[in-house]
């Protein structure tokens, strides 16, 4: 009797968090399960190792728990606990420490120390980066195809999301710089 009215509840505990969150979310989980399938070998072992987690139902219980837990506290929260984390990548020129806490980056260089930090404003829909103690917005999102970027006289200009339109925002600043960075 004591395992009928836990079963009811657990069932309308999660049907009310499914009703009340009402969001579809990033399923980080599972997305990093799949990106991490994908980077293991060739072609024939991603599909051995995928079809093994359907049977192993490591892939459902991932997507459970990215519907009821994860993409719960992400819509109510804002952070997807899952997306953040610490990173080692290397570069060209030294390791850096690539930190996410969900709301930016911080960048730390292994060979001198040196801290950049890359957050979002999600009321404003721009990133900033925040290097030696100042704070500079670099690119503000205008609408799904248009994005706002500083120019070389300080100005904010309107940048298209299109291969022409990066083009002439390189062109704009100084092309050469580009080349350069390559």
């Amino acid at each position: 009797m004591k395992k009928t009215y836990l079963s009811v509840a657990v069932v309308c505990l999660l049907g009310a968090s499914l009703l009340g969150s009402s969001c579809i979310g990033s399923f980080q989980l599972t997305n990093k399960l799949l990106s991490w399938n994908r980077q293991i070998g060739n072609k024939f072992v991603n599909e051995l190792v995928f079809f093994a987690f359907w049977v192993l139902p490591v892939y459902e219980v991932s997507a459970l728990a990215d519907v009821l837990v994860l993409n719960s506290i992400e819509f109510w929260s804002g952070n997807n606990p899952v997306a953040s984390g610490t990173k080692v990548i290397e570069g060209n020129d030294g390791r850096y420490l690539v930190d996410c806490d969900g709301k930016g980056y911080t960048i730390t260089s292994e060979s001198d120390g040196s801290v950049v930090r890359l957050d979002f404003d999600a009321d404003e829909q721009t990133w900033s980066v925040n290097a030696g103690g100042e704070t500079h917005k670099f690119l503000t999102f205008v609408d799904d195809s248009h994005v706002s970027m500083p120019g070389l006289d300080g100005e904010m200009h309107t940048v298209e999301l299109s291969q022409q339109g990066v083009y002439a925002y390189q062109q704009m600043v100084g092309g050469a710089s580009f080349a350069m960075a390559r």
